[in-house]
């Protein structure tokens, strides 16, 4: 076990799926739709608010605008028109965001694009040129180990280092895609031991149970599932048993992270 005391939470909110209220007060940071791929100005408004009342760190979560997939099938755009979209949808959270007087904390993409982004470099680069243009001292979280998370912190963009218990990682710590077998992990104690693993040594297991180590400043958990509140649950409780608790990040410098 490290000397880690701390860990970050973050959970994917504002997406119209019910547990918003329940969830909030059980994590550190939210990563909130900009209504492309869900929800709309009032959950936007409605989630700002659960986090300023819960000190949770409030972040953008842009994603394809694909409300049909709920952002989860891969579209083709190219570069130029993500960034585009990107833009938009980061204009539109930050003017909902002044309006509720809340800070905006990070930005994370969303679905399809998140998995685009993590190893497409000319995506990438339009996603770090663009969060750079909306306000470049804003972090920016992404898969562990990512080539966008690369790219990011050699622009000189804070970077977070995601992982997921809640999902199934292949030997090269990327994740499994929805339709294959284990990519989806049920069983609430069972992302809990995965969330432990996660945050005190750094590891995961692949489909054939081999060791996959990542860097984790944040474990991410999906608001979407029905069984939402109780995984958070008992992630907080295996965490607190290992003398875990939960905080945003702090504030880190710019440039890549060792």
């Amino acid at each position: 076990m490290t000397a880690l005391t701390t860990i970050d939470l973050n959970c994917d909110l504002g997406e119209g799926c019910g547990h918003d209220a329940d969830l909030v007060p059980l994590i550190s940071s939210a990563n909130i739709s900009c209504g492309a791929h869900a929800g709309d100005a009032d959950t936007i408004r409605e989630t700002l608010r659960l986090c300023a009342a819960h000190g949770v760190a409030a972040g953008a979560h842009p994603g394809y605008a694909d409300r049909e997939h709920f952002g989860r099938r891969e579209t083709g755009d190219d570069a130029e028109a993500i960034a585009r979209s990107v833009a938009a949808q980061l204009a539109t959270f930050a003017a909902l965001a002044r309006e509720q007087s809340v800070a905006i904390a990070h930005v994370k993409l969303h679905g399809a694009l998140y998995n685009r982004a993590a190893d497409d470099a000319e995506v990438a680069a339009a996603v770090v040129r663009t969060v750079q243009a909306f306000d470049a001292s804003l972090p920016l979280v992404g898969l562990s180990g990512s080539l966008l998370l690369a790219i990011a912190a050699d622009a000189g963009l804070a970077v977070v280092h995601e992982v997921f218990p809640d999902r199934g990682y292949d030997g090269e710590g990327r994740l499994l895609g929805r339709n294959q077998p284990g990519a989806v992990i049920a069983a609430p104690d069972e992302v809990a031991e995965r969330a432990f693993m996660l945050a005190g040594l750094g590891l995961a297991k692949d489909a054939r149970g081999r060791a996959v180590m990542l860097r984790a400043d944040t474990l991410c958990l999906h608001g979407d599932r029905d069984d939402a509140v109780a995984v958070a649950q008992a992630v907080r409780a295996r965490l607190a048993r290992a003398g875990l608790g939960v905080a945003a990040p702090a504030e880190r410098p710019a440039g890549r992270q060792a």
